[in-house]
């Protein structure tokens, strides 16, 4: 049987509360010290010389994570935005006084700015002698530790912040986001694309098919919605004339949650005139192979699920959604089989049919729970069936489907792309034969801007979570999310 360990978090909060009434009553409130820096740690270590002790001074700050007391001398480490770095501490540099300060009075947790020179150790880590030391932050909580970590996996998110200074690997795939959003920046910047903002209030959701978070705006009396889709504003800058136009920003999707979906997620829409959707090709190919390359260092990643490599940087493959479809059911003739045909074709293969589906419903289950989580290697999916998005423009060949390709990876949609419409009065009657669950708000104001003169177009959309899930190897969108969206604790509280 397991000893249970004692709970000491609420003594560890009184005696970290006496210790600042003490030093308050001494004069010093450590919430109102400052320190000025001079380097983060791994630019600290970054700056010592070989053979050179104690020739290099510098300031740092950071949070204590490690604290290790050897009579008059203290080997502690704090941890800032680029990792950690170990502290000497001697009584006989800081004095007797200052140094019992800093063993009565600090606690793991605090905040603390130290300025000194660096060293090595005999076990050969790069370490900054203190000269002085100020309490910047008192921690009055202790950190999370053996007995009292963050065992529920919703704390983690609840407390992404503890999670962030307990956790390695969470704290590196979330620092490993930043330079992905960045690194897609500089990418299209040089290729000069404009970034621009559109709104998200929005009086019509349109773009996507979704279902819309509501709100009203009361200086105008008007109901409005969170946006779903950056789409159809960043092509009203086309016909603006912004011929090569970027938006990094949030859409907002009130419906369900899975390791996939969040409500609110991040999305990377871009749209190129005089282009198509074979110019997205070339775009996303060049901008995740140069992503790999300098934000991960390799071409290669493991896919956790199935254990294989992505090799970004062997040839893509390129298949039609068709010859998937016919491969995924061994039918030959599947394109021209009968509703109730697909339907018991379907069933056979262990998917669940609604009798309300409309017929390329049907089939697109196929594609979305038989094909698509088995394509791993980056693999373009081309000529998708027309219901699926009125967008874009009705390929020449096949009228039944659209220039368009879905880029899978890892088993997960990364980004679709569009020969973009450009005909406003065939995108009017594509709105209008929309069916089933792609059916969406038709926007009159964006079918007028197009009747002002759209240029043709490529345009791709890249959902940045799902992308850092792959990139990551997270199990979960939550994951690569600073702060998802949960239930207030109280509301969480009651209902268990």
């Amino acid at each position: 049987m397991s000893e249970t360990p004692p709970d000491i978090s609420h003594d560890q909060h009184a005696v970290r509360r006496q210790k600042l009434a003490e030093m308050r009553a001494g004069g010093f409130d450590p919430f109102r010290a400052s320190v000025a820096t001079t380097h983060f740690s791994t630019e600290a270590k970054a700056l010592y010389v070989e053979g050179q002790d104690y020739a290099q001074t510098v300031t740092v700050a950071g949070r204590l994570v490690t604290f290790r007391v050897q009579g008059g001398s203290s080997f502690v480490k704090i941890q800032d935005q680029q990792g950690q770095i170990q502290l000497y501490l001697k009584k006989d540099v800081l004095g007797e006084e200052r140094y019992g300060v800093f063993k009565k009075s600090l606690d793991l947790g605090d905040i603390i700015g130290v300025t000194g020179t660096l060293f090595k150790t005999k076990t050969g880590e790069i370490t900054v002698r203190a000269d002085a030391f100020t309490l910047l932050s008192k921690a009055l909580r202790p950190l999370p530790e053996k007995w009292h970590g963050l065992s529920d996996p919703e704390q983690v998110y609840r407390q992404r912040y503890l999670d962030l200074i307990v956790n390695e690997e969470s704290r590196k795939r979330l620092m490993i986001r930043p330079k992905i959003v960045s690194h897609i920046r500089r990418f299209l910047e040089e290729r000069l694309f404009l970034e621009v903002e559109t709104p998200v209030l929005q009086s019509v959701a349109g773009g996507a098919a979704a279902r819309p978070f509501q709100t009203h705006h009361n200086a105008l009396n008007t109901d409005f919605v969170l946006r779903i889709s950056l789409e159809l504003y960043l092509k009203r800058l086309l016909v603006a004339g912004y011929d090569r136009v970027f938006e990094i920003g949030r859409n907002f999707r009130n419906e369900g949650l899975s390791r996939k979906h969040n409500p609110e997620f991040t999305m990377l829409e871009v749209y190129q005139a005089y282009s198509d959707h074979r110019g997205m090709m070339t775009l996303i190919r060049d901008l995740l192979t140069t992503l790999c390359r300098d934000v991960l260092g390799t071409s290669k990643i493991k896919h956790a699920a199935s254990g294989q490599d992505i090799d970004f940087g062997a040839p893509w493959r390129e298949v039609a959604y068709k010859d998937l479809i016919r491969e995924a059911t061994g039918d030959a003739d599947w394109f021209s089989r009968s509703k109730d045909e697909h339907a018991a074709g379907a069933a056979k293969l262990g998917l669940f049919v609604d009798s309300k589906w409309e017929d390329f419903e049907i089939t697109n289950e196929i594609f979305s729970k038989k094909i698509e989580p088995n394509l791993i290697q980056p693999t373009f999916v081309l000529n998708l069936p027309k219901e699926l998005c009125p967008l874009a423009k009705i390929n020449q060949q096949d009228p039944t489907t659209i220039d368009v390709f879905e880029l899978v990876i890892g088993g997960m949609e990364i980004a679709p792309a569009y020969s973009e419409q450009n005909d406003p009065d065939v995108q009017r009657q594509m709105f209008e034969a929309q069916a089933g669950e792609e059916k969406q708000n038709i926007d009159e104001d964006f079918l007028l801007a197009l009747e002002y003169g759209m240029p043709p177009a490529g345009g791709m959309g890249v959902g940045i979570d799902r992308l850092c899930i792959l990139l990551t190897g997270a199990e979960s969108i939550r994951d690569v999310i600073l702060f998802p969206q949960l239930r207030p604790a109280a509301a969480a509280a009651a209902e268990a």
